[in-house]
This record gives structure tokens, C-alpha cells and sequence, in this order.
């Protein structure tokens, strides 16, 4: 397949040299001891006897085995070779999943099939233009009523993070300014831009989100009855977290919307 309009080299070959390390080095939503609305919507959809689902953005495909009981055809799209790689060795036998190595922003041959699309940790785009252009391909690929789930990382569950570290320090008696310097460098700020909420690791530049973000630019793509709800965070990826575990954890948000 010929790369489309919007391909970014640099970030796919990042995400596959991160495929095998992923879920020690990113924040996993499937971990059992997290708690992910998005798993019990898919778990309570009606086994679909003609529908179609994507997961956009499947990486290495924790969530293709439960689509492909779900549905008759399960499309997984990613751009990472690496994690397609991963994600085929995880669906040996599950014939009605269908691989495509391409970019969410062209997904033309998808338009008009899907009664489900997915996508989890997957519009992570630095350029928020590139994140409405995947929002409108969705759409398009969306019959009408068709259902769309997602996650997003926070960037308010980063300050809340940083708030819940600077209460320890000064707790323990340290200086404002130290206190400060302390919870920033417990919670790795080297990593993100806040005024323009990116976060960069390993070659790799991902958009978090607000909670007020996330309705307003889903309803710019034609989405309506959005939805959103935490995704909370398993506390054994946090550091110190001995010292929090009567806190919620930090979290990511889910979202449910459909297309009009």
C-alpha cells in the first residue's frame, strides 16, 4: 500500500522501535487492575451477525480478539509495522480480522463500512489539524447511528499527578521551591509542553487531552451524544505510589459518541 497523504516517517518508525517495550514503557489501559469503562461497552455490545469494527490504531491488538468475537469482520489499521507484526501473532487463527498498514488520516477504504470504530491512546497526533482530520475520516467510515470509542491520555491526570506529589513534599517539610522542583522532576515534566499539552519519549510526540476537548472537537467532526468517563490508571506504573494508594490514580479519559 502506498503511504497517504499525512504519513509521518519519523513517528511510525518510533512507535515500531517501541513495540516490544510497550507496556513497560507507556501507561496500559488493559492492565486487569485498571479500570476501563471502554472494556465493558465492547464486553456489553450484542454479538453483531453482519456488523463491521475497526480498531484505528490497534498497535500490538489487545482488543482485536474481543472484536473479532463480536463482529464478523474486525479491521485493524495501524502504521507501525512493528506493532501490526505483534498484533498478527496475537490473532493467529481469527479469520475474520482484516490488517492494513496505513494512517488514520486516509482512511477512504473503510468509508461508509463501519458500525463500530475504536480507537484507544491512538489520536495522539502533535498536530491538533491532523487529529480533526482523523475525526471527519472516522466519521465518514461510521454508517449513520454507528457507534465510536475511544481513550485519550490526560493531561489533567499529569496535574493532578504533580498536585498529589507536591502535597507529599511539603508534607515532609520542604520549601515551596523545592517542593516544586521535586514534584515536577517525580513527574517527569522534562517530557511534556503544557501550554500546548505534548508529550515527547523516545522519539515519539503525542497530544494529551482535556476533558473540555474532547466534546468540543468530536461535535466539530459530527459526532453527537459524547460521552466521557475516567479511565483510572493502575497505581504500580506511578512512583511512590505506596505513598497514594488511599488516592484515586491518576487516569485517561474514555469516550462514547455516535455518528449522526
Amino acid at each position: 500500500m502506498s503511504k497517504p497523504a499525512g504519513w509521518l516517517p519519523d513517528q511510525s518508525a518510533a512507535w515500531s522501535a517501541i513495540a516490544a517495550d510497550y507496556e513497560r514503557e507507556f501507561v496500559d489501559p488493559y492492565r486487569a487492575d485498571a479500570v476501563n469503562p471502554l472494556l465493558r461497552e465492547v464486553h456489553g455490545l450484542p454479538n453483531q451477525s453482519e456488523g463491521t469494527a475497526a480498531d484505528l490504531g490497534c498497535g500490538k491488538g489487545p482488543l482485536l480478539p474481543l472484536l473479532a468475537a463480536k463482529f464478523v469482520t474486525v479491521h485493524a489499521v495501524d502504521f507501525a509495522e512493528q506493532m501490526l507484526h505483534h498484533a498478527r501473532q496475537r490473532c493467529v487463527g481469527l479469520n475474520n480480522v482484516r490488517f492494513h498498514d496505513a494512517s488514520l488520516t486516509d482512511l477512504r477504504f473503510l468509508h461508509g463500512q463501519l458500525d463500530l470504530a475504536v480507537a484507544v491512546n491512538s489520536l495522539v497526533m502533535p498536530d491538533v489539524r491532523d487529529i480533526e482530520a482523523v475525526l471527519v475520516q472516522v466519521r465518514c467510515c461510521l454508517r449513520a447511528g454507528g457507534r465510536f470509542l475511544g481513550i485519550v491520555p490526560a493531561m489533567d491526570g499529569v496535574h493532578y499527578w504533580t498536585m498529589l506529589l507536591l502535597d507529599r513534599a511539603l508534607r515532609r517539610g520542604m520549601p515551596m521551591e523545592a517542593a516544586e522542583k521535586n514534584a515536577a522532576h517525580l513527574a517527569e515534566h522534562r517530557y511534556f509542553d503544557f501550554a500546548f499539552s505534548r508529550f515527547s519519549f523516545r522519539g515519539i510526540v503525542q497530544h494529551f487531552w482535556q476533558p473540555f476537548e474532547i466534546p468540543w472537537r468530536l461535535e466539530k467532526a459530527g459526532f453527537r451524544d459524547v460521552r466521557i468517563e475516567k479511565v483510572l490508571l493502575p497505581w504500580d506504573h506511578f512512583r511512590l505510589r505506596e505513598d497514594f494508594t488511599d488516592q484515586e490514580p491518576p487516569w485517561d479519559w474514555f469516550f462514547a459518541c455516535r455518528a449522526e
